[in-house]
């Protein structure tokens, strides 16, 4: 969400795609805390209990909920449904831990506008310096940093990680790491089940809008 959001402006970039890669960020980090697994397309919730981080909390409580009344359990049912919910929810936290400013303006003085400039950028700082080290510089990631870099690539959001360096130059990186031998069997699969899923969705989306 950091990475979406336009420093002075406020205002989120490519907010689709943004927007699928942030409701996935949030499925496969609940599965990197052992909380969910995801198996051929599929979620299931393995452990209800607090991950000690209330964003994460309150998306697992909805997600489980959804998963008792949804049988089938398909990830892009769940993102469908989720990645505008948890859009809010990831920026509200943003605004909470003091990382951007809500901003609320009026469009031609009839229509609510929110934006959400930086606040403070040494987080957004430190992960862009992350992901630089990791696909630009050659250096070894560590699993959280390629579970982002695979978000990042399934939902094709090169230039917004890195913004005036020409997409062929990062894409190949992005892929070897996204298939790379980096974690455990069943939070790869998660990975790639998202990664395909945002693929497939944020291909059709392109498609739609030209």
């Amino acid at each position: 969400m950091l990475l979406s959001l336009d420093d002075e402006s406020g205002v989120a970039k490519d907010r689709a795609s943004a927007g699928w890669a942030v409701a996935g960020g949030i499925l496969l980090e609940l599965a990197m805390r052992h909380r969910i697994q995801v198996t051929s397309g599929r979620v299931g919730i393995t452990d209800t209990s607090t991950t000690g981080d209330e964003l994460l909390d309150e998306r697992l409580r909805r997600l489980a909920d959804w998963v008792h009344r949804n049988r089938s359990g398909k990830i892009t049912d769940w993102l469908t449904k989720d990645q505008a919910t948890a859009v809010r929810a990831t920026v509200r936290s943003l605004c909470e831990r003091g990382l951007v400013a809500e901003e609320r303006h009026r469009t031609l003085g009839l229509f609510p506008v929110r934006r959400y400039p930086e606040a403070d950028g040494t987080v957004e700082r430190e992960l862009r310096d992350r992901l630089a080290r990791v696909v630009l510089q050659g250096a070894r990631p560590d699993n959280r940093t390629s579970a982002l870099v695979a978000l990042l690539h399934g939902a094709r959001l090169h230039g917004i990680a890195f913004p005036g360096v020409p997409r062929k130059e990062v894409e190949p990186r992005m892929a070897t790491i996204a298939e790379g031998q980096w974690a455990a069997d069943s939070v790869r699969r998660a990975i790639r089940d998202m990664q395909a899923t945002m693929a497939a969705v944020t291909a059709v989306t392109v498609i739609a809008c030209t």
